[in-house]
């Protein structure tokens, strides 16, 4: 808008700076071809009139040529500048103040409103999609409104703390409102959307575990945490590859479990394909995906190779997977078990009480000076990476608040200490495989981690069981594949997808060929990605 309004003062200015010209040249003209003498007020008067073609009350019948010629030229030029500011100047400001005038209502009923917009937010919006439910976004930001409209998302400008603002959205007819502000203004839209209506179920985003109570008094049903599921998450990754303990595993039943395993370097698995690595025929375990350099296959063949920093995303019998796992720990002699933790927020100081809680030594790096930081300076100067041992130490958590550093830090650290294991916190998913070229063994974003655990309390009939994993591991029913064998529907092809289990009468069943022909009142156990997971929901539930 600030574009249009220099275009438009620009415009105005030369204009006036064209009738102060013509002005002057008509005081000289007509003192030296007609013989008379005018003011610049009277100059200016003659100039207006031509300009607008409204007609000459003061003058009239010149009698030179050279003046006829110039006053033809300014009317001409009055007709020239209403031709030109129609189409460059005053139609695009019609159609751009009609554009950036943001949507302050919407018409959406049984839909979800989610107070707050951040790129955290696409997660939870893919989500809801993939599961056909409608919602809209309000902020108080209007031009970022508009850019989601345009976008094609359903967005509305308001004040986030005023009824009026909860009550365009429309949120009294809503199946539920989604607060993820900051803490203070959360507390604030609670109150208020609870005060609009008593049956809305209102979800709040907590940064503050403290203040998680609060929210709840002021009228939420729910609260999610996913900064500290994340920090405990990177933190029990890092403990994870210290040792050949399997940790970090979904137990769908006695018989069956399911994991994601990170191959070290220099471990037995490395430099395998995945036929060669008896993982399948000999130990009998399911490969239902993995991620090679960051890039996710799903059910890989018996021709990949796996390196160092795949990840494996198996399912078996527990006694069989903790032996897959102490073949991926590598087999050199083992490092100091210290973790350095660069960034001490809500993430970094989660990660350092899950790390010692493990008996895990901890050295924190951060740029504030406060109590529980051992290092006071930037996780990307090598000096301070020097200090606090990372040639020494056997992994580094990055969990600072920003993306750009984070992904410089993990350069820095590939040059400073070449062998040491990054596990990295992204905010935005986008950045995911940056970090992975950038030298990250493992990453996980605040975004997915938020976007699931809401989809998991909005979502009926979908429980996601692992919001803290790369993987997404789904329980939901399949109306839309009813009557039909796993054969038939052909969901690895289609979706990505590999269906683990079903649930059938309290039975969990696990031997599932293509013959399997799935019933109306089953609940499958499903794993993927988060793309493939959205493209089942849409195909069969």
């Amino acid at each position: 808008m600030n574009y249009w309004w220099r275009r438009l003062a620009l415009s105005l200015g030369a204009v006036f700076a064209l009738v102060v010209v013509y002005a002057w040249l008509y005081q000289l003209g007509m003192a030296a071809f007609e013989g008379e003498t005018k003011t610049f007020a009277q100059a200016l008067q003659i100039v207006i009139e031509s300009l607008t073609t409204a007609g000459f009350g003061g003058d009239a019948g010149w009698d030179s040529t050279a003046m006829n010629l110039f006053v033809v030229g300014m009317n001409l030029t009055g007709v020239l500048l209403v031709f030109l500011a129609l189409p460059l100047l005053v139609v695009p400001l019609f159609q751009q103040a009609l554009q950036d005038r943001p949507p302050e209502s919407t018409d959406l009923t049984d839909h979800v409103v989610i107070c707050g917009y951040s790129p955290r937010s696409d997660v939870l919006a893919d989500e809801l999609e993939a599961a056909n439910i409608p919602y809209v976004f309000v902020d108080d930001d209007p031009e970022l409104v508009v850019d989601l409209t345009n976008d094609g998302t359903e967005a509305i400008y308001g004040e986030l703390d005023q009824e009026e603002t909860l009550r365009a959205a429309n949120a009294g007819e809503a199946k539920s409102l989604v607060t993820d502000v900051d803490d203070e203004t959360n507390a604030v839209v609670i109150l208020t959307a609870r005060e609009l209506s008593s049956d809305l179920t209102i979800v709040s985003v907590v940064e503050d575990e403290d203040v998680a109570s609060y929210h709840r008094y002021a009228g939420a049903d729910e609260t999610v945490r996913p900064r500290r599921v994340l920090g405990q998450s990177l933190a029990t990754k890092a403990t994870t590859t210290l040792s050949a303990e399997l940790r970090d595993t979904i137990e769908l039943s006695e018989d069956l479990s399911v994991t994601e395993l990170l191959v070290q370097d220099d471990s037995d698995l490395v430099g395998r394909t995945v036929a060669e690595s008896g993982i399948r025929d000999r130990m009998g375990i399911t490969v239902i995906g993995a991620w090679f350099n960051g890039e996710f296959v799903p059910v890989p063949g018996p021709d990949h190779r796996i390196d160092g920093n795949t990840i494996l995303l198996v399912a078996g019998r527990r006694d069989d997977l903790t032996e897959l796992k102490a073949r991926t720990v590598s087999t050199l002699e083992r490092r100091p078990e210290n973790v350095i933790v660069g960034g001490y927020g809500v993430v970094g100081r989660t990660a350092v009480e899950t790390l010692a809680g493990n008996g895990v030594s901890t050295t924190v790096v951060d740029l504030a000076d406060q109590p529980g930081v051992d290092i006071t300076g930037s996780i990307t100067d090598e000096d301070v990476l020097e200090t606090a041992g990372a040639d020494e130490a056997r992994s580094v958590l990055l969990t600072v608040n920003d993306d750009a550093t984070t992904i410089y830090a993990a350069l820095v650290l590939k040059q400073v200490a070449p062998d040491i294991e990054i596990i990295a916190r992204a905010n935005e998913t986008e950045n995911i495989p940056k970090l992975y070229r950038a030298g990250a063994e493992y990453v996980l974003s605040l975004s997915t981690v938020t976007g699931r655990m809401l989809a998991s309390v909005l979502i009926e009939d979908e429980e996601i069981l692992t919001p803290e994993t790369q993987f997404e591991l789904v329980r939901t029913t399949a109306p839309q594949i009813a009557g039909q064998s796993l054969g038939e529907v052909d969901l690895r092809a289609r979706t990505g997808c590999t269906v683990v289990a079903v649930e059938r009468d309290g039975e969990l069943l696990t031997d599932l060929g293509p013959e399997f022909v799935v019933n109306a009142d089953d609940v499958l156990i499903v794993a993927g990605d988060d793309d493939a997971i959205n493209r089942f929901v849409a195909l069969a539930c």
